[in-house]
């Protein structure tokens, strides 16, 4: 059964995975134009670091980090480390279209993994 962590873990994935597809459309519609910058969302690795207790603590409330895992959300970066063409726009279209597909594989298990959980509280209620 899921805790209050745990679902307010998977909405947090899937409010990046809804983040995700749209930065992954953004950079298609933007393939053609000069000297834009692919984007992409970071979320599981920020995740990652706080599980494991190798990210940034917040120290105050207006300072940047993670305090606990409940307070990870997804961040829009910049990506690095693709060929820039002439015009400055390094959008690589089968890196988006496989980022696309591997986004809706993960918002698919993620929507199922909910709805599981609310299908046995369904269950256990009757």
């Amino acid at each position: 059964m899921f805790t209050g962590s745990n679902y307010n873990l998977i909405k947090g994935a899937l409010d990046a995975s809804s983040m995700r597809q749209e930065m992954i459309s953004s950079n298609i519609s933007n393939v053609n134009t000069p000297g834009y910058k692919a984007k992409r969302v970071d979320f599981e690795e920020t995740l990652k670091r706080a599980m494991d207790g190798s990210a940034m603590k917040s120290t105050h409330a207006n300072h940047y980090g993670v305090s606990d895992v409940m307070s990870v959300s997804p961040k829009v970066k910049a990506q690095t480390g693709n060929r820039v063409n002439e015009d400055g726009n390094n959008v690589a279209i089968d890196t988006e279209m496989a980022e696309l597909s591997a986004n809706a594989i993960y918002y698919q298990a993620l929507s199922t993994q909910i709805s599981n959980h609310y299908s046995s509280i369904r269950s256990v209620l009757r």
